[in-house]
Formats: C-alpha cells, sequence, structure tokens
C-alpha cells in the first residue's frame, strides 16, 4: 500500500468514527435539557433519573469526540501537509472558532455536572442549553471547513499561489450552508432514532418501561422533526452540487450520458466499464427537475468530464442510494411516530417498539453513506479543482503504520465507550427512583 491509499485510509476511517461520537455529543445535550425541563415543571422523579442518566452520557461523548477530534486535527498536519501550508491560513478561522466554541462547551458542561444542587435552578438548566448550543455551533464551523474544501473561496489562486486571502469569505463560503443545514438535520436525525432505538428495546424488554417510554418520546421527537425537514435539506443540497460541482452530481446519479429532461435513477447496479446502469428504476426527467427546477433542463453526463477527474462512480452511486433510501425510510417511521401519539393503542403493541429498535443504527448508516458520497465524490481534488489529493500528500514514508496505530485507539476507544453505555443503561433499569 502507498502513502497516498494509506492516508486516505487513515482519514477516512478516523473520520467514520469520530463523526458518530461528535453527533451524539452535539444531539444529546438537548435530550438531557428537555428532560431537565419537564423535572422542573413537574419535579417527576422519573425525569431527574432520566437527567442525570443522559448527562453521563453527554460527558462520556464529549470526552470521546474530544479524543478522536483531537486525532483528527494532528492527522491535517500530519497526512496532508501541502493542504495545510496553503489552506491553513485560508480556513484557520472556523477551526479558531470551533476551538473556542469546544471551550465554552467544556465551561458550560463542568457548570452542569457539578451545579446540582449548588447552582439556582434555572440557571443551572440553562448552562445546559448552552452545552447544546456550543456543540452544534462546533459542528457547523468544521463543516463550514469542508464546505471550503468543496467550494473554496476567499482567495486568488495565480500561478500556483493563494493571494489576497479573506478569511470571512472562506468561512461563508458558497457550500457552508446547504453541507450545515444538512449535516445538523442529519446529527439529529441519527442520534435521535439512535437513543430512542436503545429506550424502545428496554420498553420490547419491559425493563422499566414508564421511564423508557419517556424518553423514547423525547428522542423520537427530535429525530422524527429532522427526519421530516431532511429532504428539503437535501434538495438544496443537490441544486448546489449541480451548480458547482456537476462531476458530482453525475457520479451520484450514475449518469454517463449528457441529456436534458434527465431521469432519476432509483436503485441499480453500475458497470463502468460499459458505463451503463442495469436494474434500475427509471423516473423520467425526474433529474432535470430536482436539479434545476425544469423538467427538460440540460444534465451533464460523466462522459463530459476527462476521466482523470472523475470519482469513483460505484462507490458514490451506492452510497447515495442507502443515504435516500434510509431517509426516506426514517421519513415515513417519524410521520408513523406523530400518528401514534393520536393512536395510543400502537404504543400497547410489541411490533411498534421491536420496529424501533430495528431502526436505531439506520440513521448512522445513512449519516456514514452521506458522508463518503460527500468525500469520495469530490475526489480526486482536495480543494476543488485547484489541489488533487495525490499532491497534498505527506512524503514521509511508513503511514501504513500511522494507520494500524489510530485502528488501536479507534477500537479502545469504541470498546471504552461501549461498555460506559451498556453500564449507564443498566444502572438505569436498576435505578430506585423510579
Amino acid at each position: 500500500m502507498d502513502n497516498l491509499d494509506a492516508a486516505r485510509l487513515q482519514m477516512a476511517f478516523t473520520l467514520i468514527f469520530h463523526i458518530i461520537f461528535a453527533c451524539i455529543g452535539m444531539v444529546m445535550p438537548f435530550f438531557m435539557v428537555v428532560a431537565h425541563k419537564k423535572w422542573l415543571n413537574t419535579k417527576n422523579p422519573i425525569y431527574l433519573t432520566l437527567t442525570k442518566s443522559w448527562q453521563k452520557g453527554v460527558a462520556i461523548f464529549f470526552v470521546t469526540g474530544a479524543v478522536s477530534g483531537t486525532a483528527l486535527s494532528f492527522e491535517l498536519g500530519l497526512l496532508w501537509p501541502e493542504f495545510m501550508k496553503h489552506a491553513g491560513p485560508i480556513i484557520g478561522m472556523p477551526f479558531s472558532l470551533e476551538g473556542a466554541a469546544f471551550f465554552v462547551e467544556a465551561l458550560a458542561l463542568g457548570f452542569y455536572l457539578y451545579g446540582w444542587n449548588k447552582l439556582p435552578e434555572k440557571f443551572h438548566w440553562f448552562t445546559g442549553v448552552i452545552v447544546g448550543i456550543s456543540g452544534v455551533a462546533s459542528g457547523i464551523l468544521v463543516v463550514s471547513a469542508n464546505g471550503w474544501m468543496n467550494a473554496p473561496s476567499g482567495f486568488d489562486y495565480i500561478n500556483g499561489e493563494f493571494l489576497n486571502i479573506d478569511p470571512v469569505k472562506a468561512l461563508f463560503n458558497p457550500a457552508w450552508f446547504t453541507q450545515a443545514l444538512h449535516m445538523t438535520l442529519a446529527a439529529f436525525t441519527a442520534t435521535g432514532f439512535a437513543v430512542a432505538g436503545i429506550h424502545a428495546f428496554q420498553v420490547y424488554k419491559k425493563r422499566q418501561a414508564e421511564l423508557h417510554k419517556k424518553a423514547f418520546k423525547i428522542a423520537i421527537t427530535f429525530g422524527a422533526i429532522a427526519a421530516v425537514l431532511q429532504p428539503l435539506s437535501g434538495d438544496l443540497s443537490a441544486k448546489d452540487i449541480a451548480e458547482r460541482q456537476p462531476v458530482k452530481l453525475a457520479a451520484m446519479e450514475a449518469h454517463y450520458h449528457t441529456e436534458k429532461g434527465a431521469p432519476l435513477y432509483i436503485g441499480g447496479i453500475v458497470d463502468n466499464e460499459k458505463q451503463e446502469i442495469s436494474y434500475k428504476i427509471e423516473i423520467p426527467k425526474a433529474l432535470s427537475f430536482l436539479a434545476f427546477g425544469d423538467f427538460n433542463a440540460e444534465v451533464k453526463g460523466l462522459n463530459d468530464f476527462p476521466e482523470d477527474v472523475r470519482p469513483n462512480v460505484a462507490i458514490v452511486h451506492y452510497a447515495f442510494q442507502i443515504m435516500v433510501g434510509i431517509g426516506t425510510l426514517l421519513l415515513v417511521v417519524g410521520i408513523l411516530f406523530f400518528i401514534s401519539l393520536k393512536k395510543k393503542t400502537w404504543w400497547q403493541n410489541n411490533r411498534f417498539w421491536l420496529l424501533f429498535t430495528i431502526l436505531a443504527p439506520m440513521g448512522f448508516i445513512a449519516l456514514e453513506a452521506g458522508w463518503i458520497v460527500t468525500e469520495v465524490g469530490r475526489q480526486p481534488w482536495i480543494i476543488h479543482n485547484i489541489m488533487k489529493t495525490k499532491d497534498a500528500v505527506t512524503p514521509m514514508p511508513g503511514m501504513i503504520y500511522s494507520f494500524y496505530m489510530y485502528v488501536i485507539l479507534y477500537t479502545v476507544l469504541t470498546i471504552a465507550v461501549t461498555w460506559l453505555m451498556v453500564r449507564q443503561i443498566k444502572f438505569l433499569n436498576n435505578s430506585k427512583s423510579v
């Protein structure tokens, strides 16, 4: 394995893990403060037990996210020195602001964890709100930096040099809003369904049913609302990609030939050699409409682009199909949840709880697939149309050993987090307050 492959594999591996830790760390504080608010309003001890249990989960994922995120920040410099040499002065602002948001989150979390019976109740609760807001802000700022890689701005590229740098323009690059909105909703959807699925399983097993039903309702409300809104952000993202990265759109849909009134493909098997996709469901003119708002608009095919600037079509297409398919499924189930609020008899049926148990990991599978579309779809560029990934990689040999080290680190983190969360669930089920 050469340096480029080892570096890309290491970056992909660490991002796959970090994104889960980061998303849960962003979203769970909101579950915690809702349960806390219900405790303040009702003084129902179930909500107090739930709040204190979730705050431990927030603390666990905050620490884990900090460790995995710190490792990623070192990777940028170690694996991609040529990228950081030029990009650092341009996108330093979102990373600096993300650091500030992280410290605000850390301070607020300290107040929250140790403020019980010491701080005024409302102020104590508000520190939990700050944890959630600063966590989301941190995520948006990191996504802004990634958006810049897809839509570089805030500089003039002249004779291979990056001149006239404008960090503010780079921060608010053309891709930041659509990517940040889509990612934030994805985080709430994935975490909402995952947490709801864990509590649904406890109800299914008839363990502390009253507590877990209340926990389920809080988590799935966030997840279902985000799932319903997600297609709107997806539509904005698709239209943005159609204008800025048409080759990525062509790979997402596995369209090889430029045509007006382009059809939308659902499913299908990609044959890159024959440049065709078989066994797909075809919806006439739908892609042209979704991408440009015009049923007869022209959509560029992959053959309009040189082979050396095309991404891996099969990976991008399959990942896109997984993301959209699961997203649609979660949208439907989210609507079913809202219907169930009127049809209370559904909550007495074990199949209802089994459904949400099965769906627990689906949001994160869709989220990972979405990031594969974003990152693999940008290849071979690390800075779109400016710098290729192969030109940014470190010349130092032996990157494969660095990859092995990171595999060990993240495996240990995953085992530790899993053990701690299982321990928390057991503690919750044995709680005497309910």
